[in-house]
């Protein structure tokens, strides 16, 4: 998928992930205990990092039950259902070439 963003009147540059950005990651293949499938991933690094190394910095999101005693799972959001921001699982992928990676709508996921 090729995503654009408005770099200045007239221009375009390539779509890069930038910090706060909400991201679908598609953890797979994943080995033992290891998230799988696709999960919101919360970007922490900047843009202009994100763009000049191809990696993405960030958190995983999850809405699974059994973090509600998790300390390290910050819930966010207001909505029925727990969402949370996996704290302890700061995690780096390579966004250009990793197959399935799609942009959200910022803070879509926490509505």
């Amino acid at each position: 998928m090729v995503a654009e963003k408005q770099s200045a009147p007239g221009k375009r540059s390539p779509w890069a992930p930038d910090r706060q950005d909400i991201i679908w990651i598609d953890c797979n293949p994943q080995v033992g205990q290891e998230m799988r499938d696709i999960h919101p991933f919360l970007v922490l690094s900047p843009r202009i990092f994100n763009a000049k190394t191809s990696l993405v910095i960030g958190l995983p999101m999850t809405t699974a039950e059994y973090n509600a005693d998790n300390p390290f799972a910050v819930a966010v959001g207001q909505t029925k259902g727990r969402k949370a921001v996996q704290t302890r699982e700061l995690q780096a992928f390579v966004w250009r070439t990793w197959p399935t990676l799609f942009q959200c709508v910022r803070g879509s996921f926490l509505q």
